[in-house]
């Protein structure tokens, strides 16, 4: 008698054999069309019926489409296309094609559909606000001092001595197709453009943190960016020994928050829903590293909420909320294996608001750390909406929110009403912090000056090491580049109070500067990655752009943030005998690393440049292969 297996491999084979050059023209037509949200939709439909011969056969037709763009080196489609796409092979076979899921999928994976309107959802709090709230007043005790550093991407395989301009979108390494080629750039022993970030320049970071500060928050990021090479295993490792690292810092208590680098494959945290996939693996390590940096409660909170945790610090009325935000993250493809749509994915709102109610019922004030600010192109609209209602309800007791992800120097905005977004209605703002890596820019961190009884930031000054230094390479000086309060307090028609914190209200008064004084805007465009002669500068050619990006400052909302999912590239791949790169669309989009996203991001505009046909043999042989692996499966199933 058939087993159910068997005759669902007997279908399938029935299907396919009948279907075979259809489906092949189906894809190469849906790729070819590929130029609207509608036309994506087309293009998955294809692909479903792909998805359901299994995971090889759709991981290796998209490694044919990925090497036809050729906008990255093979081994990169090779390697990024293997770990990625068996999970949009998974949400294909789950999901309605034509559905809003897929919509989502489609300006995930292509750029061609907006995100649609925000599901109705009201978050559950366990008490309403209180009527009245006295907070503490700001201004009457000296400061202390806490560092914020980010996105360190440690390459535990830099190599000095290897090239520093390859053909990667990460260079300063030992690559297979690259041995035996002349250096042109050797890397040097404190880091290099193009490259992260050798253990030299990180120790070297770390042990410049002053004993005079009172503590430390990491948010996120501490894996290197090839990640078309990273596997479980290297991901496992480097976790451990970067929380060593810190657990051993005799000087400084460091506060972490997990980045969407650390899992693998990059990026990817699968919902508690999906059974194909679990990253627990990743929560149980950071829950032991972190324990001894975090002590033990928290840490198994670490190890059950999925990564996030709370804590009081020793000494301090303030407790830090650490939250894992890759669950509200585009590149996530995890997020898209339902026709249901999860206003919660694996309750991180949930356990924020029970320990924002905690901090409230014992009259603490609050610091949110996360990786990735919900401000951006990159953030789920629902997700950060319904945080946005978190943050309204809890923000007399939230002092501070802060995150990286970005690689850049920004800030944003929180507002009761963002349809009057002004100095009144600004409720909560963000601290947004540089890189570590020197990939494309000078590594930076911030030094905050805390208020003890408010714990709110009264400056932020911002020290950057520049690469061009000529003692860079032996000893990198970790300079000031500003102060927030001196820079920003300076622009105001007014001045501000040398008491007030620099708060929501104060980043709304400098954003009216902007407004107004293109010049102004320009300085915080040209502190987002620091100066240096090497450093390409972030900026706008037109009114649109500068318009714009004031409108994302003003909107910790992201369906606010007056962004528009565009195709095109955000990788960079360079030219083998030149230096020239091509320029990524979102210039801000380097953390999410080399993906399928990343890549077929360009089809939109690569597509009229590739002779389909000549790949149609290729495509075809994919798919004639699966059938005969699945003719073998039946036959051998029924004997």
């Amino acid at each position: 008698m058939r087993t159910f297996q068997s005759l669902y491999l007997a279908v399938l084979l029935a299907v396919v054999s009948v279907a075979n050059a259809a489906l092949v023209d189906d894809i190469l037509s849906a790729i070819t069309g590929a130029a609207t949200c509608a036309a994506c939709h087309t293009f998955l439909v294809p692909l479903k019926v792909l998805a359901a011969f299994g995971d090889k056969p759709f991981t290796n037709t998209l490694k044919v489409i990925c090497k036809a763009l050729n906008v990255v080196d093979d081994d990169i489609c090779d390697g990024a296309v293997a770990l990625q796409a068996p999970a949009v092979a998974h949400d294909l076979r789950n999901i309605n094609p034509l559905g809003q899921t897929a919509t989502k999928l489609c300006d995930s994976l292509l750029g061609l559909c907006q995100q649609p309107p925000v599901n109705p959802y009201t978050v559950p709090f366990p008490k309403p606000a209180p009527t009245s709230y006295t907070k503490p007043e700001a201004g009457k005790k000296p400061p202390f001092q806490v560092v914020h550093f980010s996105d360190v991407h440690i390459d535990r395989k830099y190599a000095v001595g290897s090239e520093a301009t390859c053909t990667k979108p990460m260079c300063c390494r030992t690559y297979a197709d690259q041995v035996g080629l002349a250096i042109t750039n050797p890397a040097k022993a404190m880091g290099m453009r193009n490259c992260d970030t050798p253990t030299t320049l990180v120790h070297n970071f770390l042990s410049s943190i002053g004993a005079n500060n009172n503590f430390s928050i990491f948010t996120g990021d501490l894996v290197e960016g090839a990640l078309w090479l990273v596997n479980q295993a290297e991901v496992t490792s480097d976790i451990k020994e970067f929380n060593s690292e810190l657990a051993t810092l005799p000087h400084v208590k460091v506060y972490p928050t997990l980045g969407n680098h650390e899992a693998s494959p990059s990026n990817q945290f699968p919902r508690q829903q999906t059974k194909a996939y679990s990253a627990q693996w990743v929560f149980d390590t950071l829950s032991a590293g972190w324990e001894p940096l975090v002590g033990q409660p928290a840490a198994q909170q670490a190890k059950t909420k999925s990564g996030s945790y709370s804590v009081v610090v020793p000494g301090q009325n303030l407790r830090i909320l650490s939250i894992n935000t890759v669950y509200w993250y585009k590149a996530n493809f995890w997020m898209y294996d339902d026709n249901n749509q999860f206003p919660d994915p694996n309750g991180i709102l949930e356990f924020a608001v029970s320990q924002l109610q905690a901090a409230e019922d014992a009259g603490q004030r609050v610091w949110i750390i996360a990786h990735m600010p919900p401000n951006r192109y990159d953030t789920l609209y629902d997700q950060s909406h319904y945080f946005d209602q978190v943050i309204n309800r809890y923000k007399h007791i939230i002092s501070g929110q802060f995150y990286g992800h970005s690689h850049q120097d920004q800030f944003g905005i929180h507002y009761s009403d963002y349809n009057n977004r002004n100095v009144d209605t600004a409720v909560s703002n963000a601290w947004i912090a540089p890189s570590i890596t020197p990939r494309t820019s000078n590594p930076g961190f911030k030094v905050y000056d805390v208020d003890p009884d408010t714990y709110e930031i009264m400056d932020a000054k911002v020290y950057r090491a520049d690469l061009n230094d000529p003692n860079f390479q032996t000893s990198p000086n970790w300079a000031l580049s500003y102060s927030a309060r001196e820079t920003y307090g300076s622009m105001l028609s007014e001045p501000w109070p040398a008491t007030s914190p620099l708060d929501a209200k104060f980043w709304h008064r400098v954003t009216e500067v902007f407004d107004t004084n293109r010049a102004a805007f320009d300085i915080y465009q040209g502190f987002r990655k620091g100066p240096g002669s090497d450093v390409e500068p972030i900026t706008c050619a037109d009114d649109d752009c500068w318009k714009n990006t004031i409108c994302q400052l003003r909107a910790m909302n992201a369906q606010y943030a007056c962004l528009k999912s565009t195709p095109g590239l955000n990788v960079r791949r360079r030219d083998e005998n030149t230096t020239d790169t091509i320029s990524p669309v979102h210039s801000d989009s380097e953390c999410a690393g080399p993906g399928i996203g990343q890549v077929f991001h360009v089809l939109p505009e690569k597509k009229d440049d590739v002779d389909w046909e000549a790949i149609r043999a290729e495509i075809d042989a994919i798919i004639k292969e699966a059938e005969a692996e699945a003719a073998a499966a039946t036959d051998t199933s029924t004997d």
